[in-house]
């Protein structure tokens, strides 16, 4: 970032039910009012589901060979995720950023290609216990963050607040796991804290048993932690690793239903990858 790199952080907010993204904007805004640049990434998964059950396409998810769980993104789905999470949720984070007194810009990752993904020609699906393969889905894989617009934003004195959307090859707007474009984000603006916000204090080692958190971890143990963590998880763990490989100093996975979710986290709370 443009400040001393120990000041660097990203914070990604979740999108399942239970985070409080109040409490994270409140949170969020101190922190900048303090000094510190800050790059907020956010998903949206519950709102985009709700969505598409209101429009009559609810959501598909589909899991892989390896365990993962992701959106099936058909064209349809993807207008309807767009409509969802850039549209509604980007908006309303930068709206209460902004009635805090902070400066917050909305963008994705599609806006300028600032962001590129290859979109993923042929996805396997574990259905029923036989793969499938599927071939019509607007999903990609992070090829390329260029931290130019981010570094201007954070010059003027601005939050960039970040949907999980990436230009494909072909400019066609393209669906990224959040968790793993924040990772991204982190690693391109040289972060030295990543953080990401979750529905669940950290990585459970006996999910849902929240007295069963995970309070540190190295780096060589997140093979391990991948067995260990549930549905989602997965992803954060994937991402904690893709951060530190990219130089991002540490990863923490933390409570986003509390009050001071950010703070809490920077002072101990979660589970920590360095």
């Amino acid at each position: 970032m443009t400040t001393d790199r120990k000041q660097g952080l990203v914070v990604k907010i979740g999108g399942t039910e239970g985070v409080d993204f109040q409490a994270v904007c409140k949170d969020a805004a101190a922190i900048v009012r303090s000094g510190q640049q800050l790059v907020l990434v956010h998903g949206g998964s519950a709102e985009a589901t709700a969505l598409g059950t209101a429009l009559g396409t609810p959501p598909r998810f589909i899991t892989s060979p390896s365990g993962y769980t992701s959106r099936y993104t058909d064209r349809v789905t993807l207008e309807v995720f767009m409509m969802a999470v850039n549209g509604k949720i980007n908006t309303l984070l930068t709206e209460t950023l902004n009635g805090l007194g902070v400066k917050a810009f909305g963008l994705s990752g599609q806006d300028g290609g600032w962001m590129v993904a290859t979109r993923k020609t042929a996805i396997q699906s574990v259905e029923n216990g036989k793969r499938k393969l599927i071939r019509d889905d607007f999903s990609g894989k992070i090829d390329s963050v260029d931290p130019s617009i981010l570094f201007a934003l954070l010059e003027m004195g601005c939050v960039p607040v970040v949907a999980p959307l990436a230009r494909g090859a072909e400019g066609e707007a393209l669906n990224i796991d959040a968790d793993r474009a924040a990772a991204e984000v982190a690693a391109a603006v040289k972060a030295e804290t990543l953080i990401l916000l979750t529905g669940v204090p950290g990585l459970l080692a006996h999910f849902p048993d929240e007295a069963s958190l995970i309070k540190t971890l190295k780096p060589s143990e997140l093979p391990q932690a991948v067995e260990i963590a549930q549905g989602r998880m997965k992803k954060k763990i994937l991402g904690a690793q893709e951060a530190l490989d990219g130089g991002v100093g540490r990863v923490i996975i933390a409570d986003g239903r509390i009050a001071n979710p950010i703070s809490n986290a920077l002072s101990g709370a979660g589970t920590w990858i360095a």
